[in-house]
């Protein structure tokens, strides 16, 4: 009875990864707001408390609102005016799922930018240098540092992302050497938005196999054509660590990574 059981429930759990790889946002379970504050305390525990009602409870007492009651948002505004909440607009495919995204499904790239500078600091103001640490990026094939923020275990956590890329063939060094950089304090292009890399948490490997959705022409319709060279291998070895790839963004840039646990952790909750 007990073999029987595990088998179904095998086919179960196959039969969920093969509806969720057709389609990763509209078959995905929905989360309420306390689940997805939970997801959050979880994802930051250096940093977060819990939550009560609306608010999510920092450490420091801070109570910062997770929904703000705004319904139907346009695209443009779920990046330049979102909630908490809207981060988790749509679910981040894990793997495999969800290569060459739908039209404006951009997992990660909405950013609550308050929260994020209150755990990483303001780079404007010399604040994100304070915790700034080095990882040997690819110790045995490079050897050379990258910065990045040891806050919520990001350093730990890359160091860990490169041992595993430092024991892959070498065809993969060309996708992952030299990387592009990590800090950069500055605007997201053509925004006034700051960029993941102002807070520390984001690498960009090497360049030469990457594909940028603004170094394209769009088509006729006005719609960009999914590209990408990036080895899924690459992807599933951040993927293990928490942090997302901006290949599976319909505006989609493959050398970019950053750290969100919590869109990992909902996309397993779901």
């Amino acid at each position: 009875m007990r073999e029987g059981s595990s088998l179904a429930n095998l086919w179960a759990r196959m039969l969920r990864a093969a509806v969720l790889a057709l389609c990763p946002s509209a078959c995905a379970v929905a989360l309420d707001n306390g689940q997805l504050m939970d997801i959050l305390v979880a994802a930051y525990p250096d940093f977060l408390a819990g939550h009560e009602g609306n608010d999510l409870l920092w450490k420091d007492g801070t109570r910062m609102p997770f929904d703000d009651g705004k319904s139907g948002k346009s695209f443009a505004t779920l990046l330049d005016a979102p909630s908490l909440k809207d981060m988790f607009y749509t679910p981040y495919p894990l793997g495999h799922a969800g290569l060459s995204p739908l039209f404006n499904v951009d997992p990660g790239r909405v950013r609550y930018q308050p929260f994020f500078l209150k755990m990483y600091g303001d780079c404007r103001k010399g604040e994100t240098a304070r915790t700034m640490v080095d990882v040997i990026w690819l110790p045995r094939k490079w050897g050379k540092p990258v910065s990045v923020t040891r806050a919520n275990g990001v350093a730990a956590q890359l160091a860990k992302v490169s041992a595993e890329l430092d024991r892959l063939p070498a065809s993969y060094d060309k996708y992952l050497l030299p990387p592009a950089g990590t800090l950069n304090c500055r605007a997201i292009a053509g925004t006034a938005r700051l960029s993941a890399h102002g807070t520390a948490t984001a690498i960009d490997i090497a360049t030469k196999h990457a594909h940028y959705w603004q170094w394209s022409r769009p088509d006729a319709q006005g719609h960009y054509v999914w590209r990408n060279e990036i080895p899924m291998e690459i992807v599933e070895i951040f993927e293990r660590h928490g942090f997302i790839w901006g290949g599976k963004w319909y505006h989609y840039d493959t050398m970019h990574f950053e750290y969100r646990p919590e869109l990992i952790a909902a996309s397993k909750a779901r």
